[in-house]
């Protein structure tokens, strides 16, 4: 749009003038009578040029303020609004005007019109008339012309020529401007929404749904933006997802994330409207379409929990009694959910213990001959959690040799409301059958000593494996000790007690061993001592010194007897006749038979020369 310099006016276009001059102050000395002052809310004049008065020769071009805000022209053609003024507030339907006008003005108005510059206020108020009705504003004061530059210069030439150029110029550039923004909307609301990762509660995204498109600032609440880990974030589009990553401020408590924001709609679609009885509808400012924005999950976001268990036994060989286990809680997932004072919630788990015959196979079924024994249950301590071993002790024996192995499970359905929100009630957790430190032994081995013997002669000691061999066997010993005056049978079984140890007997199976000892030359008693350990060394089973089935007693063999003397043959002579050769027989007899013993006691028996 050329932008004209100022020129001389036409001879006729001067008459117009003078008349329209003329008719103006008659105008006014008709009514000069009546005029009032002017009510509180009356527009007066405000940046511009020309003659502040409902008609005159150039007219106002410039804004009018109401209230101190300029306002301008939207109904070109009719008498400046010098009278009282009505303010409608913000209207989106002002002077019948369509959106895409209202948008365009209130632009207009708002972002250039509030000014005292009366040269920048004139290229507004033109601006304005010329969207708000386009001919009606070129040819108001006799332009011929289809140019807003012309139309401004046809009259700025004679108004305020000086100007001329700078107002066209201002105009000009205004209207491309305005002209070039697209409708906007009279009213505009919003909220935030999010989504969370099905598989990471910390992750998820972030969207503002507007009803028109918008732009703004966006302020999370427990969780930051994924791209720059802050919380706030400038130049949010609506429509538009961003990641989230959030930052529950309490680990394993169900938790929100919210988000407040302020967005733009841009301008407006409406403007503030004033009225003035017998003059021009105005527009002051609506500004920017703001509103605000917010919104929650639509849901908690819960972390998920995924509890398991490890178990082991005090002792693997044990000789029967109460079951005993050291459960361990772990995590196989999530977080362990905590209470609203940052306590552990309470996690229940159950077990069955089960006996078999042969050492369990790790990671195999239960076995077909597994006979459920009892059960253990065990509830964690709310200020321990998952944090230390936990001891269950059974309230039933293991009263038969065996393999005892505990089978622990953990149920969703079985925790209280709050823990199977996180686990869900479908959860379950099962231990794996057979596992090594699960399972305690209990072995069966008893032993039956040969209760009398005689020195010189072997005794011997029976073994009973009766169950519980591991499937790698056993090492069994038999170890043989003496008594000794003054100490206990209990305590007899010691190294320097010890007669005899019997070599180690491979054991595989359940049956009856036998070991015999070495002759034995001292008589006494004796006490024997099994002892029986496995493949790795580890102690399975020993015997109790000094019981009565493990007792042998020795003694020496019995002594020959004694001959007696042959008897003497009857004779005829009388008992006093025979006493004295009798001693003297007797005498040499004794001598003889006390030499021949001494003989024999010293030499022996004279071996055979052949």
């Amino acid at each position: 749009m050329p932008i004209r310099q100022a020129t001389p006016l036409h001879p006729l276009h001067r008459r117009v003038l003078a008349l329209l001059t003329t008719l103006t102050a008659l105008l006014a000395v008709l009514i000069g009578g009546v005029v009032v002052a002017a009510p509180a809310h009356a527009a007066t004049q405000g940046a511009g040029f020309g003659t502040w008065a409902p008609i005159s020769r150039y007219g106002w071009h410039g804004s009018m303020l109401v209230d101190g805000v300029h306002t301008y022209c939207i109904t070109p053609g009719a008498p400046a609004p010098t009278g009282a003024s009505t303010d409608h507030g913000i209207s989106g339907s002002a002077a019948g005007l369509s959106p895409e006008q209202l948008t365009r003005i209130n632009l207009l108005v708002t972002k250039y019109g509030q000014t005292s510059d009366p040269v920048q206020a004139a290229a507004v108020g033109w601006a304005v008339k010329a969207i708000a009705n386009w001919d009606e504003t070129l040819h108001a004061f006799g332009y011929p012309g289809d140019s807003l530059a012309g139309a401004i210069h046809w009259t700025f030439s004679a108004l305020a020529p000086e100007h001329s150029r700078a107002v066209q110029e201002r105009a000009v550039a205004y209207y491309d401007e305005a002209i070039h923004t697209t409708a906007g909307v009279a009213a505009a609301s919003g909220t935030v929404a999010f989504t969370t990762d099905a598989a990471n509660h910390r992750s998820g995204t972030v969207r503002v749904d507007a009803t028109t498109a918008a732009n703004g600032s966006l302020t999370l609440t427990g969780a930051v933006f994924a791209d720059t880990g802050a919380p706030t974030r400038e130049g949010v589009t609506a429509g538009t997802e961003y990641a989230i990553t959030t930052q529950p401020t309490t680990l394993g408590r169900p938790y929100t994330v919210s988000a407040t924001g302020r967005f733009s709609a841009g301008h407006a679609a409406a403007v503030r409207h004033f009225t003035t009885p017998g003059g021009q509808d105005t527009a002051g400012p609506a500004g920017l379409l703001e509103f605000e924005v917010a919104g929650a999950d639509a849901a908690p976001r819960v972390p998920p929990f995924a509890p398991a268990i490890s178990t082991r036994v005090p002792s693997r060989y044990v000789p029967g009694g109460a079951y005993v286990d050291e459960v361990t809680f772990a995590l196989a997932s999530g977080e362990w959910p905590r209470d609203d004072d940052g306590s552990f919630l309470s996690v229940a788990a159950s077990a069955t213990v089960y006996r078999t015959d042969a050492e369990p196979v790790p990671g195999q079924p239960i076995a077909p001959d597994g006979e459920p024994i009892g059960e253990l249950s065990l509830v964690t301590d709310a200020a321990t959690g998952p944090n230390a071993p936990y001891t269950v002790t059974s309230t039933w024996d293991m009263a038969d040799p065996g393999f005892y192995t505990a089978v622990w499970t953990i149920r969703g359905a079985d925790q209280s409301p709050e823990v199977s929100a996180h686990t869900g009630a479908d959860y379950v957790w099962a231990e794996g059958f057979g596992v090594r430190s699960q399972v305690a032994v209990v072995p069966a081995i008893t032993t039956t000593a040969q209760a009398t013997a005689t020195t010189g002669g072997t005794i011997t000691d029976t073994i009973d494996v009766a169950g519980g061999v591991p499937a790698d066997g056993l090492q069994v010993t038999a170890a043989l000790y003496r008594a000794v005056d003054g100490i206990a049978a209990a305590d007899t079984c010691v190294p320097e007690n010890l007669v005899w140890q019997s070599e180690p007997i491979a054991v595989t199976a359940i049956g009856r061993y036998t070991v015999t000892s070495p002759p034995i030359d001292l008589p006494g008693t004796y006490y024997w001592q099994e002892h029986a350990v496995d493949a790795t060394g580890a102690s399975v089973h020993t015997g109790i010194c000094g019981i009565e089935n493990e007792t042998s007693r020795l003694a020496a063999p019995p002594a020959s007897p004694t001959a007696s003397p042959p008897a003497l043959a009857a004779t005829g002579a009388s008992i006093d006749a025979l006493r004295g050769p009798a001693g003297i027989a007797i005498g040499l007899l004794t001598a003889g038979a006390s030499l021949l013993a001494t003989r024999r006691s010293r030499f022996g028996v004279r071996p055979s020369i052949r």
